[in-house]
């Protein structure tokens, strides 16, 4: 298998978590968000994201099968880097992006860097969903060892990924109405589905 072998600016250009959630509540102090929109609906989508953030930075509990991983990926000698393209103003980042946090504070050997889309056009194109959509967030797991990129997840899970498609297809209603419905999925999901997918993931990204 051949991999895409990954600038390192990408990581030199990321930024951690806490920076992540710094930079948005400074950007919406300024009454603007991550790729520079101040429109007003926009921002409440913003404020609305960091709550639900700090929400589950307090409540995700791990499943236990991601302990193992800290050990297998030191038997092999292994180091990743997660890259994470994101925006404080989707609310599906919200809603993942302190799960993928959360496993890899759990293991020494998976770092974070967090990059907004917008302003990492050239490595989002590489990642499109379904080829054409610019879905955030999307997490690139690299091998630190040689900097080649072993796999990549998202932007939702699966059973999330329908409802989306399905409303594009028959968009039935308002976008308002339809993001509580996807947001009320999330809640009752408890990101037992999100943990589940990137469990299998990092299972076949340790074998590469």
């Amino acid at each position: 298998m051949s991999y895409h072998t990954l600038e390192t600016a990408y990581h030199t250009a990321g930024i951690s978590y806490s920076a992540y959630r710094e930079l948005i509540d400074t950007l919406l102090a300024q009454g603007t968000t991550t790729n520079g929109d101040s429109r007003p609906d926009i921002l409440d989508y913003t404020k609305m994201n960091v709550q639900r953030m700090s929400r589950l930075d307090k409540t995700v509990t791990l499943l236990p099968d991601f302990e193992a991983f800290e050990t297998l990926l030191q038997q092999k000698n292994t180091q990743w880097l997660w890259l994470i393209l994101t925006e404080g103003w989707c609310g599906d980042a919200a809603q993942i992006v302190p799960v993928m946090e959360k496993i890899a504070a759990q293991n020494s050997h998976i770092e974070t860097r967090y990059l907004m889309r917008d302003a990492n056009e050239s490595l989002m194109n590489r990642h499109l969903t379904n080829g054409v959509s610019k879905a955030i967030p999307k997490l690139i797991c690299v091998r630190k060892a040689d900097w080649a990129e072993i796999g990549s997840w998202g932007a939702r899970p699966q059973e999330a990924q329908a409802l989306v498609e399905d409303y594009k297809n028959n968009p039935v209603g308002d976008f308002k109405a339809f993001a509580e419905k996807l947001h009320g999925w999330y809640a009752k999901d408890k990101t037992l589905s999100t943990q589940r997918e990137l469990l299998a993931a990092m299972q076949i990204w340790l074998e590469a």
